[in-house]
């Protein structure tokens, strides 16, 4: 099933079984998705792909990490569980992500296939990387390695 699907059929579940934390995500996304989806119409496609839906869900899931991130500076810890509630829900509909480990291995290959040698080939290697790591792995993990190798 695609994950715009996925994600309707969840919040018509959430709405039978009263889960407002649950709804209230759902809506959210569902709203995003219809936002990308006519922005996408209007240059003359069609339906999202579940690549475009999965940007869409990484998006909405970095916000949630910044805001987070911003709640704990703050001390507000009610809010930090409930954006941490709504990343959850969030990243049960992405694929699995990459860990450090895997980006890694990978950051190394690339740099060795493009004779990558210091930080002046970031830019090379980071287009590389990122083509090939869509949608399995966040930009500043893979920024991070790839400073991290060529620095090395």
């Amino acid at each position: 099933m695609a994950i715009k699907e996925n994600i309707m059929a969840d919040l018509k579940q959430a709405m039978k079984d009263k889960d407002q934390d649950r709804l209230r995500v759902l809506r959210s996304l569902k709203s995003k998705l219809l936002e990308r989806e006519i922005s996408e119409r209007s240059g003359g496609e069609g339906d999202l792909t579940d690549e475009q839906a999965i940007e869409e869900l990484m998006r909405a899931a970095k916000q949630r990490r910044e805001s987070i991130e911003q709640f704990e500076k703050g001390g507000r810890d009610d809010l930090v569980a409930s954006e941490k509630k709504e990343l959850e829900v969030i990243q049960s509909y992405l694929p699995k992500m990459l860990s450090e480990d895997e980006v890694r291995k990978i950051a190394r290959e690339k740099i060795t296939e493009l004779g990558a040698e210091d930080m002046s080939d970031m830019g090379r290697v980071m287009g590389v990387m990122m083509q090939e790591l869509k949608g399995k792995a966040e930009g500043s993990k893979v920024s991070k390695v790839v400073k991290e190798e060529l620095s090395a």
